[in-house]
């Protein structure tokens, strides 16, 4: 049966949804079969008759759902057979964790230090639409949101503790091989990668070597993708 999967895509087929990301990590990692159909901000509000209002959204026969979280948990119970996302009940329970503190604290502290990036990666509809639909979320210009980046990204540095303390003793979150709970993260990281070339992780960050490890997973399917490095300038 076949897997769509609608993806956020800008103008220059650059996929920066980090949502989008958790999704087509855990697909990949399941070892699934998918067909992933670009959708702009625009385009959200057609998909599968105007029930959702974000991506990603998979169909999958008569299952149409949104929601990375909804979609993991569904691939899961529909593929027992394939490698597990959450290793168990204490892993799904772990990595809800993970998403909230990704979610609550890591999600947009980088908003706040790329956002505006994202503008010159949109065609003029979406471009319209993002830059008016944003500032009135912030109340501010998207220049001024991410005005000082450069100071304050030390600030965002230091709140990445919890993750380097725990990457200092394995290679993944999920331990010797990679779990959700590690899409969860890293799809954070990955939205920035392509849509902004700011540096938000130092090279000798000890951060660096997973970052590195996800963007390997799966044949390289996220270095592959179209983007910057973690740390290259512009």
């Amino acid at each position: 049966m076949t897997i769509i999967m609608h993806d956020l895509c800008g103008a220059d087929g650059r996929r920066f949804s980090p949502y989008c990301w958790r999704v087509r990590m855990a697909l990949a990692h399941k070892g699934l079969d998918y067909e992933a159909k670009p959708a702009r901000f625009v385009d959200i509000p057609k998909l599968a008759g105007g029930r959702f209002k974000t991506v990603p959204v998979l169909e999958q026969g008569d299952t149409v759902m949104s929601e990375s979280w909804d979609i993991a948990a569904h691939l899961e119970r529909t593929f027992p057979d394939r490698p597990t996302l959450f290793g168990g009940e204490g892993g799904l329970a772990v990595s809800r964790f993970v998403q909230g503190w990704t979610d609550a604290v890591v999600q947009p502290a980088i908003v706040g230090l790329v956002v505006r990036d994202i503008v010159e990666h949109l065609d003029p509809e979406d471009r319209a639409y993002f830059v008016e639909n944003r500032e009135a979320r912030f109340g501010r210009s998207l220049h001024d949101v991410v005005a000082g980046r450069e100071e304050r990204v030390e600030a965002f540095r230091a709140g990445l503790i919890p993750l380097r303390r725990l990457l200092a003793h394995q290679p993944f979150l999920g331990g010797e091989t990679p779990l959700y709970a590690d899409y969860i993260v890293f799809g954070a990281f990955m939205w920035a990668r392509t849509i902004s070339a700011f540096q938000l992780v130092a090279e000798e960050d000890a951060i660096r070597p997973w970052l590195d490890r996800c963007l390997d997973l799966h044949g390289g399917l996220a270095r592959n993708a179209t983007g910057f490095y973690w740390t290259a300038a512009a």
